[in-house]
């Protein structure tokens, strides 16, 4: 458990912007993260565990397929949604992943491409966290390029044979479902969305090993071979690449607020810490004008992606957002996070690098979440074609 309890951070009077809904929504979550992840989230980085004990307390709370209407969730705005998952990432990233895939990559492509059957059967399960899922794009061979995907569904009677493999695969081994995004031979190799579950003979998941960064997280590399599903488990609604980008889409809004979470965390730490440790005719750290203007810098750029974030959340919420929009901020507040935890180490000094404080788990945990849903540098085309309208991918 980390040193330092966390005070919030809000240095120009953000809460004012919000409705009181919305802040009930982040306090509820904050607390929920001070009283059950916060004492225990050391020790799962550390033995890299899952605290997969948390999962029914997050269910029963609503955070599973929190912004989806009917079935069982709870239907917040996008704004609600997106201060919930900052409280979740400002307690680990890997936590906010899990529950980012479970709603945004899981639940939000059944919702959006599926089937009344497919709603019925698996929506209320998710959302309750009897069952879980897992979302099956990225390969070994292709992650910034998806349309480069090998993995193959051929339709074969009244079953699809799905042939392949994923990887870097959130939740892939503790999954019941998969969704999973193949070429289908039948239609001239047409991106669409299938759902596996995980008992099917021929699907294998193995978790990823040796990882530096999100520990507190399951990451999987799945294989399908020969893998028959009922052709009732495709996806109808899909059609092509747009399909799984939606689904990233959500995921990548969520990771925005997410990403403030931790810059948070970060810097409220280094900032109590300034104030503590005395170096030099026994002043504070905080006196000294290097540190004051590392601290400056870490609250101006957290609180101009606080309004970045709550911009895009609006727009989203009047249902006017473009991907170029979200892609700005995911790009923006997981560079300035990551700086932030950078900074916040430096102020530490050697203690920075110590579990007893949270930064060197954040900044790890950070370093993957720059890679994944869009890197930094895919972001960067994505704005700069919708800006000059050329492609440069």
């Amino acid at each position: 458990m980390s040193a330092i309890k966390y005070k919030g951070v809000d240095f120009i009077d953000f809460d004012s912007l919000l409705s009181d809904e919305e802040r009930l929504v982040r306090d509820t979550t904050r607390k929920f993260i001070e009283d059950n992840l916060v004492p225990i989230i050391e020790e799962c980085n550390r033995a890299g565990r899952f605290p997969r004990e948390l999962v029914k307390p997050m269910a029963d709370l609503g955070f599973f397929g929190a912004s989806l209407r009917g079935y069982g969730c709870a239907e917040m705005g996008n704004v609600e949604y997106g201060l919930m998952t900052q409280e979740l990432e400002r307690g680990d990233s890997g936590v906010r992943s899990f529950v980012s895939v479970q709603s945004a990559l899981v639940m939000y492509p059944i919702y959006t491409f599926g089937s009344d059957e497919q709603k019925n059967t698996w929506l209320p399960a998710l959302q309750k966290g009897e069952k879980l899922g897992c979302f099956g794009l990225t390969e070994p061979d292709f992650g910034s390029n998806p349309g480069g995907m090998r993995t193959r569904a051929r339709k074969s009677g009244k079953e699809y044979v799905l042939n392949g493999e994923k990887m870097w695969i959130t939740s892939g081994t503790i999954a019941d479902v998969a969704v999973i995004w193949a070429k289908v031979e039948d239609e001239d190799n047409k991106v669409r969305g299938f759902l596996v579950e995980t008992d099917r003979p021929g699907f294998k998941a193995d978790d990823v090993h040796g990882k530096w960064s999100l520990r507190a997280s399951v990451t999987s590399g799945l294989s399908m071979q020969d893998v028959r599903i009922p052709e009732s488990n495709l996806l109808p609604g899909s059609g092509g690449l747009k399909s799984p980008l939606m689904c990233l889409n959500q995921a990548r809004y969520g990771i925005s607020w997410g990403a403030l979470g931790a810059a948070m965390s970060c810097y409220d730490t280094a900032l109590q810490y300034s104030l503590l440790r005395k170096q030099f005719r026994d002043q504070p750290i905080a006196s000294h004008q290097l540190v004051q203007e590392k601290l400056v810098w870490m609250i101006s750029e957290i609180t101009k992606g606080q309004l970045l974030a709550l911009q895009v959340g609006r727009l989203k919420d009047q249902g006017k957002v473009q991907h170029q929009h979200i892609s700005m901020a995911k790009r923006n507040n997981v560079w300035m996070a990551l700086e932030c935890a950078r900074m916040a180490r430096d102020i530490l000094g050697g203690n920075g690098i110590a579990d007893d404080y949270p930064i060197m788990r954040h900044m790890m945990n950070l370093e993957s979440v720059k890679t994944y849903e869009g890197t930094h540098d895919v972001h960067a085309l994505i704005i700069g074609q919708s800006i000059t309208g050329i492609d440069a991918f």
